[in-house]
Protein backbone atom coordinates (compact mmCIF):
# COMPACT_ATOMS: atom_id res chain seq x y z
CA UNK A 1 0.00 0.00 0.00
CA UNK A 2 1.05 3.56 -0.66
CA UNK A 3 2.94 4.93 2.36
CA UNK A 4 1.74 8.45 1.69
CA UNK A 5 -1.99 7.67 1.88
CA UNK A 6 -2.09 7.64 5.69
CA UNK A 7 0.00 10.82 5.78
CA UNK A 8 -2.35 12.45 3.29
CA UNK A 9 -5.42 11.45 5.32
CA UNK A 10 -4.00 12.87 8.55
CA UNK A 11 -3.04 16.07 6.71
CA UNK A 12 -6.55 16.50 5.29
CA UNK A 13 -8.05 15.84 8.72
CA UNK A 14 -5.77 18.49 10.16
CA UNK A 15 -6.78 21.02 7.51
CA UNK A 16 -10.46 20.28 8.12
CA UNK A 17 -9.94 20.79 11.83
CA UNK A 18 -8.16 24.11 11.31
CA UNK A 19 -10.85 25.38 8.94
CA UNK A 20 -13.58 24.58 11.48
CA UNK A 21 -14.08 27.67 13.63
CA UNK A 22 -16.79 26.23 15.89
CA UNK A 23 -14.35 24.32 18.11
CA UNK A 24 -13.08 25.75 21.40
CA UNK A 25 -9.48 26.92 20.97
CA UNK A 26 -8.09 24.78 23.80
CA UNK A 27 -9.64 21.64 22.29
CA UNK A 28 -8.44 22.69 18.86
CA UNK A 29 -4.85 23.12 20.06
CA UNK A 30 -4.92 19.70 21.75
CA UNK A 31 -6.28 17.98 18.65
CA UNK A 32 -3.85 19.78 16.34
CA UNK A 33 -0.96 18.79 18.60
CA UNK A 34 -2.00 15.11 18.50
CA UNK A 35 -2.42 15.13 14.73
CA UNK A 36 0.95 16.82 14.23
CA UNK A 37 2.56 14.19 16.45
CA UNK A 38 1.00 11.39 14.41
CA UNK A 39 2.17 13.12 11.21
CA UNK A 40 5.72 13.18 12.58
CA UNK A 41 5.57 9.43 13.07
CA UNK A 42 4.24 8.92 9.55
CA UNK A 43 6.96 11.11 8.05
CA UNK A 44 9.61 8.81 9.52
CA UNK A 45 8.09 5.90 7.58
CA UNK A 46 8.39 7.70 4.24
CA UNK A 47 11.81 6.79 2.91
CA UNK A 48 13.14 6.25 -0.63
CA UNK A 49 12.86 4.50 -3.06
CA UNK A 50 9.50 5.87 -4.17
CA UNK A 51 7.07 4.23 -6.56
CA UNK A 52 5.44 6.19 -9.37
CA UNK A 53 2.17 6.26 -7.40
CA UNK A 54 3.98 7.71 -4.39
CA UNK A 55 5.62 10.36 -6.55
CA UNK A 56 2.22 11.44 -7.90
CA UNK A 57 0.74 11.52 -4.39
CA UNK A 58 3.76 13.51 -3.20
CA UNK A 59 3.18 16.18 -5.85
CA UNK A 60 -0.43 16.55 -4.65
CA UNK A 61 0.76 16.71 -1.06
CA UNK A 62 2.99 19.69 -1.81
CA UNK A 63 -0.08 21.83 -2.54
CA UNK A 64 -1.88 20.52 0.53
CA UNK A 65 1.17 21.28 2.68
CA UNK A 66 1.17 24.91 1.53
CA UNK A 67 -2.44 25.28 2.61
CA UNK A 68 -1.71 23.57 5.94
CA UNK A 69 1.25 25.86 6.61
CA UNK A 70 -0.91 28.89 5.87
CA UNK A 71 -3.64 27.72 8.27
CA UNK A 72 -1.12 26.93 11.02
CA UNK A 73 0.49 30.34 10.58
CA UNK A 74 -2.91 32.04 10.86
CA UNK A 75 -3.65 30.08 14.03
CA UNK A 76 -0.27 31.04 15.49
CA UNK A 77 -0.79 34.72 14.69
CA UNK A 78 -4.28 34.63 16.19
CA UNK A 79 -2.98 33.13 19.43
CA UNK A 80 -0.09 35.61 19.51
CA UNK A 81 -2.49 38.53 19.01
CA UNK A 82 -4.73 37.31 21.82
CA UNK A 83 -1.75 36.94 24.15
CA UNK A 84 -0.55 40.49 23.48
CA UNK A 85 -4.08 41.82 24.02
CA UNK A 86 -4.31 39.90 27.28
CA UNK A 87 -0.95 41.27 28.42
CA UNK A 88 -2.05 44.83 27.58
CA UNK A 89 -5.31 44.37 29.50
CA UNK A 90 -3.39 42.97 32.45
CA UNK A 91 -1.04 45.96 32.50
CA UNK A 92 -3.92 48.39 32.12
CA UNK A 93 -5.77 46.72 34.95
CA UNK A 94 -2.68 46.87 37.16
CA UNK A 95 -2.22 50.58 36.40
CA UNK A 96 -5.86 51.22 37.28
CA UNK A 97 -5.56 49.42 40.60
CA UNK A 98 -2.27 51.04 41.63
CA UNK A 99 -1.50 54.06 39.40
CA UNK A 100 1.59 55.16 41.36
CA UNK A 101 3.33 51.79 41.40
CA UNK A 102 5.71 52.30 38.49
CA UNK A 103 6.48 55.99 38.55
CA UNK A 104 9.76 56.97 37.01
CA UNK A 105 11.70 59.79 38.56
CA UNK A 106 13.82 61.65 36.07
CA UNK A 107 15.98 63.38 38.61
CA UNK A 108 16.13 64.35 42.19
CA UNK A 109 17.04 67.77 43.62
CA UNK A 110 19.22 67.72 46.71
CA UNK A 111 19.47 70.95 48.65
CA UNK A 112 23.02 71.17 50.02
CA UNK A 113 22.43 74.32 52.01
CA UNK A 114 22.00 74.12 55.77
Amino acid sequence: MNRLVAFQQVTKELIGLLENTDIDRDDLVDKVDKLLASRDGLIMEIVPPYTEEEKATGKKLIEVEKKLNQLLTEMKLSIKKDLTELQAKKQGNQKYINPYNNLMTDGVFYDKRK
